[in-house]
């Protein structure tokens, strides 16, 4: 137990200098919570002896940025990480009825997933945050200025949509 908190602890202090940096800049930037932090936070969810993927640190991290406001999770499953895969799926029903403003979608990265199927699945989760977004531009009791965010909002989101889909000759591609 005495490694693991050594080891903890040093990693934390690898992290120090960046996190100066950022509280330096007076705001600008959010500051990532320490590893207790994110361990405290998964463990509402899951067993912090969970190892298999990336283990309680994926959750803890979903769980920071919704409640951080980023409610819109886009969890990569890359090169076909069967317990990444099982974890990260795993956790979203909890979070979500945890979180009911959560809108997690999982997209996995590796050959046997097709380009337009990740598209597709982006794309619905994109559509899902534009919809959220217009139920809560509906209340009456909305200002101005949250009404100018939320449409500047909605065209930000048709935006990525239409840069995402097959070219003119039908082939799939992203705009990159």
């Amino acid at each position: 137990m005495a490694k693991k908190k050594a080891a903890v602890w040093f990693i934390e202090q690898l992290q120090a200098p960046a996190r100066a940096a950022l509280r330096a800049a007076g705001g600008t930037f959010d500051i990532e919570p320490s590893t207790v932090e994110l361990a405290r936070k998964a463990s509402t969810v899951l067993s912090l002896g969970n190892q298999a993927g990336e283990g309680w640190l994926l959750t803890g991290e979903m769980i920071e940025l919704i409640e951080h406001g980023v409610p819109n999770v886009v969890c990569c499953q890359p090169f076909a990480c069967l317990p990444n895969h099982v974890v990260g799926k795993g956790m979203f029903r909890e979070v979500r009825r945890r979180y009911p403003q959560a809108n997690i979608v999982a997209i996995d990265y590796d050959p046997g997933a097709s380009e337009v199927n990740q598209l597709n699945r982006i794309k619905l989760m994109i559509s899902t945050a534009l919809m959220a977004q217009e139920s809560i531009g509906t209340d009456a009791s909305a200002v101005g200025g949250r009404q100018q965010t939320r449409a500047t909002g909605r065209a930000v989101g048709e935006e990525l949509l239409a840069g995402l889909g097959p070219v003119g000759d039908g082939t799939p591609s992203s705009t990159e």
